[in-house]
């Protein structure tokens, strides 16, 4: 049997040398309590057989849905590749050590843009977030920029993967990855 994680790093790999613009972008689809399911596209920033790490404001829409119900998927497609892959699993919240670790390897600017945006609240007009982002430039000047209380990375703990493969004539490849405590069972699915 493969294991769903060397699976992962090897099409990965291959994306990251083929994909023209963003090879770790990814759709994440979360739902709030009353199962309204919403996606968006984030950046994966770390990942291994622990989960599949990305980073976001804590106050935003999808903080809040993965507060109300931690299940979510996430998919990567490739399309240089003509490969996709649907990982299905429970958010945790990373350590705090983890999110300043990345914070701190941010461009200055990203790290002001986090303070400066009250990420998925209505916005009156753009001169406002500019002139939120040259307060935070005058208000850290000269200093580090610390991790804003409200920002913090997600880790989906993977139980599902579905590995899909295009074929000639739509004779697809669905290679599926089920856990079963902390082993694999692995199957097909029909195209």
């Amino acid at each position: 049997m493969t294991d769903p994680f060397s699976l992962f790093d090897s099409w990965y790999t291959k994306a990251r040398e083929t994909e023209l613009n963003d090879s770790n972008a990814m759709t994440i689809a979360t739902a709030d309590a009353e199962g309204q399911p919403s996606a968006r596209m984030v950046l994966l920033k770390g990942h291994g057989p622990d989960g599949f790490i990305f980073y976001t404001n804590q106050q935003s829409r999808k903080a809040s849905e993965i507060e109300e119900n931690p299940k979510a998927a996430i998919l990567f497609h490739w399309k240089s590749l003509r490969r996709q892959i649907r990982i299905e699993g429970h958010l945790s919240t990373v350590a705090d050590s983890i999110a300043d670790a990345y914070f701190a390897s941010r461009g200055r600017d990203s790290q002001l843009g986090a303070w400066a945006s009250d990420q998925s609240r209505p916005l009156d007009n753009r001169a406002t977030f500019v002139a939120r982002f040259e307060e935070m430039t005058q208000r850290f000047a000269g200093g580090d920029v610390p991790r804003p209380p409200h920002w913090s990375g997600y880790c989906l703990i993977p139980a599902h993967f579905e590995f899909w493969q295009d074929g000639a004539h739509r004779l697809h490849e669905r290679r599926i990855f089920t856990r079963n405590n902390e082993d694999w069972t692995e199957g097909l699915l029909y195209p």
